[in-house]
C-alpha cells in the first residue's frame, strides 16, 4: 500500500483485508454493537420457536410479533445456536458476518472482472481495483451496522445481489441462456424472498427486465420474444419458493394476516398527514430516501456523492456494466418511494454494486472528497478519545481501557493525518482509516461488555429462576437481558413512564433501573450494578448532547434492586412488546 515503504502493495492490501475481517468479528458478542432494534425481536422469535421443538409455525409469547418475517432467518438462528442450547449473541450473529464477507467476495470478483474490460486511468491492476471495492463495501457504515447483527439484511443483500453478479460476471453466456440461468436466478431470488418478503420480487424483477432490455439495445420486439419469458420464469419460481411457507405452515391464515397484511400491506397505509404529505416531507419523505445511498456510506459519503456526479458527467461514455449497476440502484430508489415508510435501509441491496462503481472510478474521484471523509473520521476519533478519557476517569480504579486501546487510537489518528497531508497515500488509506474508526468504536464500547458492563456472577446467580423486571424503550428489548441475566425470568416495563425507584419498589420484587452515574440510591437493597450506554434519546436530549452534555446523557449506571415489600408483581403484558 505504501509503495516506498512496503515492497509489494499487495502486502499492504492483505493487511487491510485482515484488518477488515478482524473488525467485523471483534466484539461480535457485544450488547452494544451498532444495530437495529429488530434484532431482539428476531432473537425472541428464534428462541421461542426453538423451545417449541418445531420449525413451523413460528412461535412468540406475543402474537403480534410472531410472523414478522419469513422463516429462514429464524431457522438460521435455531441452527447456529443448536436449537437454543448454545444461546449466545456470538452464535446468533456469526452467520451474518459470513454472509457479509461472502457478499464482499462477490464484490471483489465483479470489480476485478469489470476492471479488466475498462480503461484504467492509473497503474492500478484489476486485482487492486477488486480489493478497493471490497474495502469500500466493508467500510460503508451500513454494511458494518446491518451486516453483523442477527438481522435479515446480511442474507437479503447477498441473495439479491447474487443474481445481478451472475448476469454481469458471465454476461454473454448468462444473458443468452434459455433455461439454466433463469432457473438459477429464480432459485437465488426465491431464497432471498424467504429471508425478506415476496414484495422484493418487484424491484428485482423490474431491474432484471431492464437489464435484459438493455442487453437487447432496447429493441422491445427482441426482448419480448426472447427474454420476457425468462423474467417471468424467475418471478414465478421465486414466488413459488416463497409459497412453500404457506404450504408447510400449520397456520397459513396467520401468515397471511400477520405478514402479508400486517407487515407488507401496512407499509402503504396513509398514516398521519396522508400519503402525499408523507411523500414530500418528514422522516419518511422522498428527500430522506434520495440521500439514502450517501447516508448508508457513512464516513465515505463524500466519495459516494462524487461518484454520482462523475456518473452524471460521464453518462454518454459509461461502460455497459456500469450502466447496468446504475439501473439496479435507480430501480431500488424508485420502487421504495412507493411505500409510505421510506428509509435508507431499503437501499442496502444496492450497496455492493455501489462499492463496485466506487472502485471503478476511484482514480476519477477528486482527492478533496477523500480528504473530507478523512477529516470527519478524525473528528469521530477525537470524540471517541474524549469520551473514553472521561469514562475512564469516572471509574474507581481508572483502568477501564487498556494500553492497546490507546495504541489503536494513536495509530488511527496517525494514519488519518498521513492520508490528509500526503497525497500519495490518500486513496490508499481512506478505507483503512474508516475501518479503524469502526474498530475504535468497538473498542470504546467493549468495556461495557466486560466486568464494568455486566452484573456480577453473584447477581446473576441470585436472579436465576426469579422474575426480573427490566427497562424497555423498544419492543423486545428485554430479550437482551436474557444474555445479561441467564436463567432469570425476564420481563419488561416501559422506561418512558419515568418511574422512580420508590414507585418501582412498590410494583416489582426484583427490577433493574437506570440512573445518572453520580446519583445515589439511598436505602436500596442493591443486588448488582453495571455500566450502560443509553439509546433512543428524545429530541430535547439530542439537542443537549450537541450542546456539550454528551457524556452525561450517554452513560448511566444500571442497578439491580430487590424490593421484598412490593405489593405485587405486575402481569407480563406491560406494553414493552
Amino acid at each position: 500500500m505504501l509503495r516506498k515503504v512496503i515492497p509489494s502493495p499487495f502486502i499492504g492490501y492483505l493487511i487491510a483485508i485482515l484488518l477488515a475481517i478482524f473488525t467485523y468479528f471483534y466484539g461480535l458478542d457485544s450488547q452494544h454493537i451498532p444495530k437495529n432494534g429488530d434484532e431482539f425481536v428476531y432473537a425472541h422469535i428464534a428462541r421461542i420457536t426453538a423451545e417449541s421443538g418445531h420449525l413451523l409455525p413460528l412461535q412468540s409469547q406475543f402474537n403480534e410479533m410472531r410472523n414478522t418475517k419469513p422463516p429462514l432467518l429464524f431457522w438460521q438462528g435455531i441452527i447456529s445456536t443448536h436449537w437454543g442450547q448454545a444461546w449466545s449473541l456470538w452464535n446468533l450473529r456469526y452467520p451474518s458476518v459470513i454472509y457479509t464477507l461472502l457478499t464482499a467476495l462477490l464484490v471483489f470478483f465483479l470489480a476485478n472482472k469489470l476492471a479488466q474490460g475498462q480503461k484504467v486511468e492509473s497503474n492500478s491492476t484489476p486485482t487492486e481495483t477488486g480489493i478497493v471495492a471490497v474495502l469500500t463495501y466493508l467500510a460503508f457504515f451500513s454494511t458494518y451496522r446491518y451486516g453483523r447483527p442477527f438481522l435479515i439484511n446480511p442474507a437479503e443483500v447477498f441473495w439479491f445481489f447474487l443474481p445481478f453478479f451472475t448476469l454481469l460476471y458471465w454476461r454473454s453466456f448468462a444473458f443468452d441462456s434459455r433455461i439454466s440461468i433463469p432457473l438459477l436466478l429464480g432459485f437465488q431470488v426465491g431464497i432471498g424472498l424467504l429471508y425478506k418478503s415476496f414484495a422484493l420480487v418487484v424491484p428485482v424483477g423490474l431491474a432484471l427486465a431492464w437489464w435484459y432490455l438493455h442487453q437487447r439495445d432496447y429493441r422491445w420486439k427482441a426482448f419480448l420474444h426472447k427474454d420476457a419469458w425468462k423474467v417471468i420464469i424467475i418471478g414465478v419460481l421465486s414466488l413459488a419458493m416463497f409459497g412453500l411457507w404457506f404450504a408447510f405452515d400449520p397456520d397459513p391464515q396467520a401468515v397471511w394476516r400477520e405478514f402479508v397484511i400486517g407487515e407488507n400491506a401496512a407499509k402503504f397505509d396513509p398514516n398521519s398527514g396522508g400519503y402525499f404529505a408523507n411523500l414530500l416531507w418528514g422522516g419518511s419523505s422522498l428527500w430522506a430516501l434520495l440521500v439514502g445511498y450517501p447516508m448508508n456510506a457513512g464516513l465515505l459519503a463524500f466519495p459516494v456523492i462524487a461518484v454520482f456526479w462523475i456518473a452524471y458527467r460521464r453518462l454518454k461514455v459509461l461502460g455497459e456494466a456500469e450502466k447496468m449497476l446504475w439501473i439496479w440502484l435507480i430501480v431500488l430508489l424508485v420502487v421504495f418511494t412507493l411505500p409510505s415508510q421510506r428509509t435508507a435501509r431499503y437501499l442496502l441491496e444496492g450497496m455492493p454494486g455501489l462499492a463496485v462503481l466506487c472502485a471503478l472510478n476511484w482514480q476519477r474521484i477528486s482527492r478533496g472528497f477523500f480528504v473530507a471523509s478523512l477529516i470527519f473520521s478524525g473528528l469521530v476519533l477525537a470524540l471517541l478519545t474524549f469520551l473514553s478519557w472521561r469514562l475512564q476517569n469516572e471509574t474507581p480504579d481508572g483502568e477501564l481501557y487498556s494500553s492497546g486501546c490507546w495504541l489503536l487510537v494513536f495509530v488511527a489518528l496517525t494514519l488519518t493525518l498521513v492520508a490528509i497531508f500526503w497525497a500519495r497515500y490518500t486513496r490508499a488509506l481512506v478505507n483503512v482509516v474508516v475501518l479503524l474508526v469502526m474498530l475504535t468504536l468497538a473498542a470504546f464500547l467493549r468495556p461495557l461488555d466486560g466486568v464494568a458492563g455486566n452484573f456480577s456472577v453473584e447477581a446473576q446467580r441470585y436472579s436465576v429462576g426469579k422474575d426480573v423486571w427490566t427497562p424497555c424503550n423498544f419492543r423486545a428489548v428485554d430479550e437482551g437481558y436474557r444474555f445479561l441475566l441467564p436463567g432469570a425470568k425476564v420481563h419488561g416495563y416501559l422506561s418512558d413512564q419515568v418511574l422512580n425507584v420508590g414507585e418501582l419498589s412498590t410494583r416489582y420484587n426484583l427490577f433493574a433501573v437506570q440512573m445518572p452515574l453520580k446519583e445515589k440510591c439511598d436505602g436500596c437493597k442493591i443486588i448488582g450494578q453495571r455500566l450502560e450506554i443509553r439509546s433512543r434519546h428524545s429530541s430535547e436530549e439530542i439537542r443537549r448532547i450537541f450542546m456539550g452534555e454528551a457524556f452525561q446523557l450517554l452513560f448511566v449506571k444500571e442497578l439491580l434492586i430487590e424490593a421484598p415489600d412490593a405489593v405485587t408483581v405486575q402481569p407480563l403484558v406491560e406494553g414493552c412488546r
